[in-house]
């Protein structure tokens, strides 16, 4: 029997070049019908939430899988520019059959990308994109009938119903007054709600990142680039920065030094205060196989668990399921707290810092360094066409890496489920060897990849 092969959804929905298939509008239009029959199931008025960032391209994809749900006989709720938490936690409050969130989160207003959730909030499964992406192959069947379609409207009090949402994350004991914050909302999604929640829960806000043209999201800003916001937190006297993505669902921080803060160490203050309080769940805390072994054996000196799995914030979601812990994340930043949501949520997870930061009295340098991490060194390579992983000579080469490092750390080469890169990532106690490892294995995929053929647009 042959195995469905999944040619359009990636690790995170649907994602690539704008206005350039698959993310063109005739592509969002077939996603609109297959997905809105999809979900539609039984004989009530079915309902799907549609958000996005602010990236040019969503003005032509946002009418497009309006009119693929309408025709489908969905009614659609436009929610506008909303962080993607928001989406899934509406879908969920206004008890629609899907929500859509357009949105390439950290990568550049160039592309963009489609995410779908299910009633739950809960991304789909891999079997469920598969389906609709078999329904997508086909000629369109079983739209509505003129009389059956769907009607579109607005949501006018969507971020205000997400804000209280979020505040209500934050213990009502405290509050952030006398604390100084900076907030890089990247320009995008979070751009309005941020810098609204951390104010009305007392902060000082210093706002940046909150000016969308359309061109500028993730632009030398956001949590892919925190320098300047190091820089302003220093200058500002900050007591915290907060880099949030274009989409809003990770994070990471800086300390009132100017020090960045990733997910690992933003997982381990999380989960070291959770475990105190007895509000930790499943014996220990989900992340993937990106996670440093600092963080694991720091958790071991806990007596908790570092459950991995592979790469993407919906595999950590579905293994907290399977074990019943409540926290989970990514060293990107994507932190999910189930206690509060379905998917990452980094203005919520940076509410569960400041909540330390405020009980402890301490600055983030000494509330955020739970551990010392390995040295750790990722490289990306990029490549055009083949599979350069394929090649004998390098999977001899990354067979060795591994045998040379042994205990003392780890190797991992992995595609990226949305761009043409392969990640290659190493890490052990001697940050020689893992410069050493690094560099060769990069610049032996590079060398293979430039010698496979050209994939042709």
């Amino acid at each position: 029997m042959t195995q469905a092969v999944r040619r359009l959804f990636g690790t995170d929905g649907i994602r690539g070049v704008a206005n350039r298939a698959p993310m063109d509008a005739l592509t969002a239009l077939r996603l609109g019908q297959a997905a809105g029959r999809f979900f539609s199931r039984g004989a009530h008025r079915h309902r799907v939430v549609i958000g996005k960032d602010t990236r040019l391209s969503g003005y032509m994809l946002e009418p497009a899988l309006t009119a693929g749900f309408v025709g489908a006989g969905m009614d659609v709720v436009l929610v506008g520019p909303l962080p993607t938490p928001a989406i899934a936690l509406l879908t969920r409050s206004l008890r629609a059959d899907l929500g859509v969130m357009i949105s390439a989160s950290h990568n550049p207003f160039e592309d963009n990308g489609i995410k779908l959730f299910g009633p739950d909030g809960l991304k789909l499964s891999d079997a469920q994109e598969m389906e609709i992406e078999a329904m997508m192959a086909g000629e369109p069947t079983g739209l509505a009938a003129p009389s059956r379609l769907g009607r579109a409207s607005r949501l006018e009090d969507a971020p205000g119903r997400y804000i209280e949402a979020v505040k209500a994350s934050f213990p009502k004991r405290l509050s952030l007054s006398g604390l100084r914050i900076v907030v890089d909302c990247a320009h995008g999604a979070a751009y309005r709600v941020a810098p609204t929640v951390l104010w009305e829960l007392g902060a000082e806000v210093v706002s940046v990142g909150v000016s969308p043209d359309g061109f500028n999201i993730n632009k030398e800003c956001g949590s892919t680039a925190p320098g300047k916001l190091a820089e302003l937190v220093r200058e500002r006297r900050a007591d915290l920065g907060i880099a949030l993505d274009g989409d809003a669902d990770r994070l990471v921080l800086v300390d009132e030094q100017g020090q960045i803060i990733d997910g690992d160490q933003i997982l381990a203050t999380i989960a070291e205060s959770w475990a105190a309080q007895g509000r930790l769940t499943g014996g220990g805390v989900v992340a993937t196989v990106m996670s440093n072994l600092g963080l694991e054996r720091f958790l071991d000196g806990l007596g908790l668990n570092l459950l991995r799995t592979k790469v993407g914030d919906r595999y950590v979601s579905e293994r907290m399921r399977e074990t019943g812990c409540n926290l989970g994340g990514e060293q990107s930043g994507h932190m999910i707290m189930s206690e509060f949501g379905t998917t990452g949520d980094g203005l919520v997870a940076a509410l569960q810092v400041l909540a330390e930061l405020v009980e402890r009295k301490q600055p983030a340098s000494e509330a955020c360094r739970r551990f010392t991490p390995l040295p750790q060194r990722l490289v990306n390579v990029r490549f055009s066409g083949g599979n350069p992983l394929e090649d004998a000579s390098v999977k001899d080469a990354i067979t060795e890496a591994e045998s040379k490092l042994g205990s003392r750390g780890r190797v991992l080469i992995r595609p990226s489920g949305t761009e043409p890169l392969i990640r290659v990532m190493a890490e052990a106690e001697e940050e020689g060897m893992v410069e050493e490892t690094v560099e060769s294995l990069a610049a032996l995929i590079r060398a293979r990849a430039a010698a496979l053929p050209a994939k042709v647009a």
